[in-house]
C-alpha cells in the first residue's frame, strides 16, 4: 500500500481493523528512500541526554512525509525516553515544524505540557548547530532482593494486587477489583492501598520491606504523574496523592519502601523468571505498561510509557481520550482494545458496565470457543506482531514477557500465536522469544516482583 508517497509493505492485517498501518512498516518504507541525515537530541533531568540518528528526504515531493515521520518519531522518543528539551540537527525546517507542533497551543500541546510538568521546566524545541552531543545515560539496577518478609503491591487501573513474600516465596496473594481512575476522592485510593498492605502484613510474622509497582511516573517514591489519580483535583493531588505510598507504608511500619513504574516491574518480573536480560515487559490491562531490562540487567531510567507512543498511521485511528492523540498503543494493547474490537466482531457490550466487566464478557466468550471473541484476540495478536518489530527499532530485545489482565485465559495464548506468525512471516530477521507466564504469574507476578524492589 501507499501512504504519504511511501510504500508500506504489509502481508497480515487485523481482520477487525483492516485499515491498520503499522508505524514500523511505514518507517521501513520511508527510510528506504530517505538519505538526508538528521539527529534528535532529547535532554532530561540532571544532564541526561539521548540521541537518535535517522534520515529524512528534504525534497518538496516528500515534505509532508518528512514532517509526519519527524513528528511521530519525536512523539515516540518523548514517551520512550522522556525529556523537556529537543534539539534537532541536520534540517532546520524539520526543527521549525516540530517546534510549532510541540508547544502550548500546538497539535501536540498535551505532550509538551506534560513533559514540562514532569521535569519542572519549560519545554523547548530548537535547531542544533554543529554536531549532536554524545549520549549521557545512567542505567541502574533495581529489584532481585529476596531476603526477609516483604510486601509487594501492584496498583492497576482495574484491580489491585498484593503479595506477602517470605525469602522469595509468595505465601499469600490476592487480587481486588477497584476503580481508581473514576474516583476523585484521594481517600478512596489511600484506603484501598492501606487495606492491601495490612492484609499482606497479617500473613507474615513481620514486615521488613514494602515494594510498590504502580502505573505512572515516580521520583523518590513520590507520584509525579499517574492515570490512577486522573479524577483527583490538582490541589488534592499535590496534598494527598503525591506522597500516598509513603504515608500508607508508614502506617505499616518504619521499613524500606521503593515505588517503581509498573512497566519496569513487569520487565523485572520477566528478568527474574527467565533469568535473562534484554527483556521488554508489556502488561496489557487498563492501559499498556512497559519496562525494559538492558543487557547488563539494569533499568534505563527512561519513561517507557509505550501506551502513548504511536503505532498506527491510519488517519481515522481511535483517539486516546487523555492525550488527544490517535493511533497510540493504549488503544491496541489494553482492555480498551478489546472493547474497541468487540462490537466490530458482533459482540454487544453493556454500555453501563465497567471496562473490566466488558473485558470479562469477551474473555468468557473466548473460553466458550466463540469465534467472534477469537477474532478480537487474533486481531490484537496481529497488532502485537507488527508493533514488536517497531519496538525492536528502539530497544535491544531478546525476550518479550507479556502479562496483565488482557493476556489472561485462552485469549492471551491466541494473541501470542498470531504475533509469532506475523513476526515469522513478515520480519524473519528479527529473533524474539515471546513468553507468557503461567496464569497465576500473569495476574499477580508483578506484585511478587515488586516485593523484591527495596534493599533491606
Amino acid at each position: 500500500m501507499k501512504f504519504l508517497n511511501t510504500s508500506v509493505a504489509i502481508k497480515h492485517l487485523p481482520s477487525l481493523d483492516p485499515g491498520f498501518i503499522p508505524f514500523g512498516a511505514f518507517m521501513n518504507g520511508f527510510l528506504q528512500t530517505a538519505k538526508k541525515p538528521v539527529a534528535i537530541a532529547i535532554y532530561r533531568n540532571d544532564g541526561l541526554v539521548s540521541v537518535y540518528k535517522t534520515f529524512v528526504h528534504g525534497t518538496p515531493d516528500m515534505a509532508e512525509a518528512d514532517r509526519y515521520y519527524a513528528e511521530r518519531l519525536v512523539k515516540f522518543l518523548l514517551w520512550q525516553k522522556g525529556g523537556a528539551e529537543i534539539v534537532i540537527y541536520g534540517d532546520d525546517e524539520i526543527a521549525a515544524h516540530i517546534a510549532q507542533v510541540f508547544r502550548s497551543g500546538g497539535t501536540r500541546a498535551f505532550d509538551a505540557d506534560f513533559m514540562a510538568g514532569i521535569y519542572e521546566r519549560e519545554f523547548t524545541v530548537r535547531a542544533g548547530v554543529g554536531e549532536p552531543p554524545a549520549e549521557n545515560e545512567r542505567p541502574m539496577r533495581i529489584g532481585g532482593q529476596m531476603n526477609g518478609c516483604r510486601i509487594g503491591f501492584d496498583a492497576g487501573g482495574s484491580d489491585r494486587k498484593v503479595s506477602a513474600v517470605i525469602d522469595g516465596e509468595a505465601v499469600y496473594s490476592e487480587e481486588v477489583v477497584w476503580y481508581p481512575k473514576v474516583n476523585g476522592d484521594p481517600s478512596y485510593h489511600y484506603e484501598g492501598i492501606l487495606s492491601a498492605l495490612e492484609t499482606a502484613a497479617s500473613k507474615m510474622p513481620r514486615v521488613d520491606a514494602i515494594g510498590v509497582s504502580s502505573a505512572g511516573i515516580y521520583v523518590d517514591n513520590r507520584t509525579m504523574a499517574a492515570s490512577l489519580f486522573l479524577q483527583v483535583p490538582k490541589d488534592q493531588f499535590e496534598q494527598y496523592a503525591k506522597d500516598i505510598y509513603i504515608r500508607a507504608a508508614a502506617a505499616i511500619g518504619d521499613v524500606p519502601l521503593l515505588v517503581a513504574n509498573d512497566g519496569d516491574v513487569t520487565a523485572l518480573a520477566g528478568a527474574i523468571e527467565l533469568k535473562a536480560v534484554d527483556v521488554l515487559g508489556i502488561a496489557m490491562g487498563t492501559s499498556e505498561a512497559a519496562g525494559y531490562i538492558d543487557r547488563d540487567g539494569n533499568i534505563t531510567g527512561w519513561l517507557n510509557e509505550l501506551a502513548f507512543t504511536p503505532i498506527d498511521c491510519q488517519p481515522d485511528a481511535m483517539m486516546d481520550e487523555w492525550s488527544g492523540d490517535i493511533g497510540c498503543g493504549v488503544k491496541y494493547f489494553s482492555q480498551d482494545s478489546v472493547i474497541k474490537l468487540a462490537p466490530r466482531a458482533g459482540i454487544a457490550l453493556d454500555e453501563n458496565a465497567s471496562p473490566a466487566e466488558k473485558l470479562k464478557v469477551v474473555q468468557t466468550l473466548m473460553g466458550e470457543g466463540d469465534p467472534r471473541a477469537k477474532q478480537v484476540f487474533e486481531s490484537i495478536g496481529v497488532y502485537l506482531g507488527h508493533t514488536l518489530s517497531l519496538y525492536a527499532m528502539f530497544y535491544e530485545i531478546k525476550h518479550v514477557l507479556l502479562m496483565g489482565r488482557v493476556m489472561s485465559g485462552e485469549g492471551g495464548a491466541l494473541i501470542v500465536e498470531h504475533a509469532k506468525r506475523v513476526l515469522r512471516e513478515e520480519y524473519p530477521a528479527l529473533k524474539l522469544e515471546l513468553h507468557l507466564p503461567d496464569e497465576n504469574s500473569r495476574r499477580v507476578g508483578q506484585s511478587v516482583a515488586a516485593a523484591s524492589l527495596p534493599i533491606v
